[in-house]
Protein backbone atom coordinates (compact mmCIF):
# COMPACT_ATOMS: atom_id res chain seq x y z
CA UNK A 1 0.00 0.00 0.00
CA UNK A 2 3.27 2.25 0.35
CA UNK A 3 3.91 2.03 -3.20
CA UNK A 4 0.12 3.04 -3.88
CA UNK A 5 0.65 5.95 -1.81
CA UNK A 6 3.50 7.11 -3.01
CA UNK A 7 2.51 6.82 -6.58
CA UNK A 8 -0.73 9.35 -5.33
CA UNK A 9 1.81 11.44 -3.74
CA UNK A 10 3.65 12.07 -7.21
CA UNK A 11 0.57 13.44 -8.95
CA UNK A 12 0.49 16.79 -8.32
CA UNK A 13 -2.64 17.67 -5.88
CA UNK A 14 -4.42 20.15 -8.61
CA UNK A 15 -4.73 16.43 -11.13
CA UNK A 16 -6.30 14.30 -8.27
CA UNK A 17 -8.28 16.82 -7.56
CA UNK A 18 -9.61 17.46 -10.99
CA UNK A 19 -9.52 13.92 -11.74
CA UNK A 20 -11.89 13.28 -8.65
CA UNK A 21 -14.27 16.08 -9.97
CA UNK A 22 -14.35 14.84 -13.95
CA UNK A 23 -15.21 11.16 -12.25
CA UNK A 24 -17.92 12.85 -10.05
CA UNK A 25 -19.33 14.90 -12.40
CA UNK A 26 -19.43 12.18 -15.42
CA UNK A 27 -20.95 10.35 -13.54
CA UNK A 28 -23.55 12.27 -12.33
CA UNK A 29 -24.11 13.13 -16.10
CA UNK A 30 -24.67 9.29 -16.73
CA UNK A 31 -27.37 9.25 -13.32
CA UNK A 32 -29.59 12.70 -14.61
CA UNK A 33 -32.27 11.58 -16.89
CA UNK A 34 -31.73 12.69 -20.92
CA UNK A 35 -32.29 16.43 -21.49
CA UNK A 36 -36.03 18.19 -21.83
CA UNK A 37 -38.07 17.67 -25.02
CA UNK A 38 -37.62 20.80 -26.73
CA UNK A 39 -40.53 22.53 -26.54
CA UNK A 40 -43.52 23.26 -29.00
CA UNK A 41 -41.45 25.85 -30.83
CA UNK A 42 -38.66 24.73 -30.96
CA UNK A 43 -39.83 21.73 -32.82
CA UNK A 44 -41.62 24.11 -35.37
CA UNK A 45 -38.39 25.61 -35.57
CA UNK A 46 -36.41 22.69 -36.45
CA UNK A 47 -39.36 21.33 -39.01
CA UNK A 48 -38.87 24.51 -40.85
CA UNK A 49 -35.67 24.99 -41.02
CA UNK A 50 -35.40 21.31 -42.37
CA UNK A 51 -38.39 21.87 -44.61
CA UNK A 52 -36.78 25.30 -45.83
CA UNK A 53 -33.07 23.99 -46.16
CA UNK A 54 -34.24 20.74 -48.30
CA UNK A 55 -34.03 19.68 -51.65
CA UNK A 56 -37.50 19.38 -52.59
CA UNK A 57 -38.64 22.60 -50.93
CA UNK A 58 -35.55 24.63 -54.03
CA UNK A 59 -36.86 22.42 -56.50
CA UNK A 60 -40.84 23.06 -55.57
CA UNK A 61 -40.24 27.06 -54.83
CA UNK A 62 -37.61 27.40 -58.54
CA UNK A 63 -40.79 25.25 -60.55
CA UNK A 64 -43.44 27.97 -59.00
CA UNK A 65 -41.19 30.94 -59.94
CA UNK A 66 -40.65 29.22 -63.24
CA UNK A 67 -44.34 29.25 -63.26
CA UNK A 68 -44.88 32.88 -62.07
CA UNK A 69 -42.73 34.56 -64.31
CA UNK A 70 -44.27 32.45 -67.63
CA UNK A 71 -47.48 33.35 -66.97
CA UNK A 72 -46.55 36.49 -66.51
CA UNK A 73 -44.09 37.39 -69.93
CA UNK A 74 -46.25 34.98 -72.45
CA UNK A 75 -49.50 36.51 -71.64
CA UNK A 76 -51.49 33.29 -71.08
CA UNK A 77 -53.47 34.97 -68.36
CA UNK A 78 -54.14 38.31 -67.39
CA UNK A 79 -50.55 39.86 -66.18
CA UNK A 80 -51.32 39.88 -62.97
CA UNK A 81 -47.31 40.57 -62.02
CA UNK A 82 -45.82 42.81 -64.98
CA UNK A 83 -42.28 41.90 -66.02
CA UNK A 84 -40.27 43.75 -63.14
CA UNK A 85 -42.21 41.25 -61.24
CA UNK A 86 -42.66 43.34 -58.24
CA UNK A 87 -44.85 41.28 -56.32
CA UNK A 88 -42.84 38.04 -57.28
CA UNK A 89 -40.24 40.27 -55.24
CA UNK A 90 -42.53 41.37 -52.52
CA UNK A 91 -43.33 37.34 -51.52
CA UNK A 92 -39.76 36.33 -51.67
CA UNK A 93 -38.90 39.40 -49.50
CA UNK A 94 -41.86 38.28 -47.52
CA UNK A 95 -40.93 34.30 -47.49
CA UNK A 96 -37.22 35.34 -46.23
CA UNK A 97 -38.18 37.49 -43.76
CA UNK A 98 -40.57 35.10 -42.32
CA UNK A 99 -38.40 31.85 -42.20
CA UNK A 100 -34.91 33.61 -41.70
CA UNK A 101 -36.27 34.23 -37.38
CA UNK A 102 -36.87 30.00 -37.43
CA UNK A 103 -34.03 29.48 -38.90
CA UNK A 104 -31.91 31.58 -36.26
CA UNK A 105 -33.50 29.84 -33.49
CA UNK A 106 -32.85 26.24 -34.83
CA UNK A 107 -29.33 27.36 -35.14
CA UNK A 108 -29.12 28.86 -32.38
CA UNK A 109 -30.40 25.60 -30.94
CA UNK A 110 -28.66 23.01 -32.43
CA UNK A 111 -25.30 25.57 -31.15
CA UNK A 112 -25.87 24.64 -27.83
CA UNK A 113 -26.66 21.12 -28.59
CA UNK A 114 -22.98 20.99 -29.79
CA UNK A 115 -21.95 23.24 -27.48
CA UNK A 116 -22.69 20.67 -24.51
CA UNK A 117 -21.24 17.67 -26.48
CA UNK A 118 -17.98 19.22 -27.22
CA UNK A 119 -18.34 20.27 -23.07
CA UNK A 120 -18.81 16.35 -22.41
CA UNK A 121 -15.92 15.31 -25.08
CA UNK A 122 -13.85 17.73 -23.39
CA UNK A 123 -14.28 16.60 -19.66
CA UNK A 124 -14.22 12.94 -21.22
CA UNK A 125 -10.31 13.58 -22.73
CA UNK A 126 -9.12 15.35 -20.04
CA UNK A 127 -10.38 12.54 -17.25
CA UNK A 128 -8.89 9.53 -19.87
CA UNK A 129 -5.16 11.73 -20.05
CA UNK A 130 -5.16 12.20 -16.27
CA UNK A 131 -6.03 8.15 -15.80
CA UNK A 132 -4.09 6.99 -18.55
CA UNK A 133 -1.13 9.06 -16.71
CA UNK A 134 -2.06 7.54 -13.31
CA UNK A 135 -1.48 4.02 -15.56
CA UNK A 136 2.32 4.96 -16.78
CA UNK A 137 3.04 6.12 -13.13
CA UNK A 138 1.64 2.81 -11.87
CA UNK A 139 3.42 0.72 -14.65
CA UNK A 140 6.51 2.78 -13.82
CA UNK A 141 6.44 2.36 -9.78
CA UNK A 142 6.01 -1.67 -10.94
CA UNK A 143 9.06 -1.48 -12.97
CA UNK A 144 11.06 0.24 -9.89
CA UNK A 145 9.90 -2.42 -7.71
CA UNK A 146 10.70 -5.18 -10.02
CA UNK A 147 14.21 -3.44 -9.97
CA UNK A 148 14.65 -3.38 -6.93
CA UNK A 149 13.78 -7.04 -6.06
CA UNK A 150 15.77 -8.27 -9.01
CA UNK A 151 18.88 -5.98 -7.10
CA UNK A 152 18.12 -7.72 -4.07
CA UNK A 153 17.72 -11.10 -5.65
CA UNK A 154 21.02 -10.74 -7.42
CA UNK A 155 22.45 -8.94 -4.28
CA UNK A 156 21.79 -12.09 -2.21
CA UNK A 157 22.99 -14.49 -4.79
CA UNK A 158 26.52 -12.61 -4.80
CA UNK A 159 26.73 -12.74 -0.95
CA UNK A 160 25.55 -16.64 -1.08
CA UNK A 161 28.40 -17.04 -3.36
CA UNK A 162 30.78 -15.51 -1.50
CA UNK A 163 29.97 -17.26 1.42
CA UNK A 164 30.55 -20.43 -0.21
CA UNK A 165 33.93 -19.31 -0.60
CA UNK A 166 34.25 -19.12 -4.44
CA UNK A 167 32.97 -17.05 -6.95
CA UNK A 168 31.68 -18.88 -9.89
CA UNK A 169 34.85 -19.26 -12.83
CA UNK A 170 34.46 -19.22 -16.15
CA UNK A 171 34.40 -22.62 -17.62
CA UNK A 172 37.12 -23.42 -20.04
CA UNK A 173 36.13 -25.37 -22.97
Amino acid sequence: MSGLSKLVSTLHDEEVDLLQRLRLALKKRRERPPSSMPTAGERIADSVAAMVGSWPFIIVQSILLAVWMALNITAYMEHWDPYPFILLNLVLSFQAAYAAPFIMMSQNRQAAIDRQAAEHDYDINIKAELEILLLHQKIDLLRETEIAELLQVIKRFQEQMSAQGSAPQPSAI
